[in-house]
């Protein structure tokens, strides 16, 4: 059985908040303990806050400016809509930068290093409570075959990021050639299920997922531009 445990009463976060302690506090406050096997998922919003990525975006102007400064590279243009390389290398629309869930007129920027910022709050959540779990950093993207936005990792430490099947008989005894599961990314958008987008909850656990430990970095899911056929 798969459980997503939402993590509530973590308040408003302000540049210079220690997140790994928020988060230990509001878990230390829930019907749940943290326990060995877990994921830990956390929305950038919060780490982005804490870490003082934020900048004052007051009109369009302002905005339109600050996406451009944070494009690695523009991919196309249509309209106002602009599709991005961030210098992550991620691949998103307005190179990540976002006006949703922040007050005033301020917007709130990616971190520098998502991979890193995962591993400092799974580091200070391990020393605080005695117990290692892997940290997933989430943010809402879109995809280009479809239709919607949904939750995926740009930032993880402490497990594998992908299950891969290739040269494993499926069920039928045939050999994967090509089957590599986005694990990091499917647990980010199962989370995303008990987070939501305007309820005010930062962080879940996922729990009764299978995984392995591993070192890799988020970005080892952002595909070699020799592989993409649409640019």
């Amino acid at each position: 059985m798969i459980q997503i445990l939402p993590i509530k009463g973590i308040p408003e976060v302000e540049h210079g908040d220690d997140v790994a302690a928020l988060i230990v506090g509001a878990v230390t406050g829930s019907p749940w303990d943290l326990l060995v096997g877990d994921v830990l998922v956390v929305t950038h919003k919060i780490v982005s806050k804490a870490e003082g990525r934020i900048i004052d975006a007051g009109d369009e102007t302002a905005y339109r400016a600050a996406v451009e400064a944070e494009a690695k590279a523009i991919i196309r243009r249509r309209g106002d809509l602009v599709i991005t390389q961030t210098r992550h290398g991620f691949i998103c629309a307005n190179a990540g930068v976002d006006r949703s869930n922040v007050t005033g007129n301020r917007a709130v920027l990616l971190p520098i290093d998502p991979d890193r910022s995962a591993h400092g709050i799974r580091i200070k959540v391990r020393q605080a409570t005695g117990v290692d779990v892997p940290v997933i950093v989430s943010d809402t993207f879109g995809r280009p075959w479809r239709r919607g936005q949904t939750d995926i990792a740009i930032g993880v430490s402490g497990m594998a990021v992908m299950d891969d099947h290739k040269g494993k008989p499926d069920a039928n005894g045939r050999i994967m050639e090509a089957t590599e599961i986005a694990l990091i990314d499917e647990i980010a958008s199962a989370a995303d299920l008990a987070m939501g987008k305007s309820t005010r909850v930062p962080v879940a656990i996922v729990r009764g997922v299978e995984w392995e430990p591993g070192s890799g970095r988020a970005t080892d899911l952002v595909r070699p531009h020799s592989e993409d056929l649409f640019r």
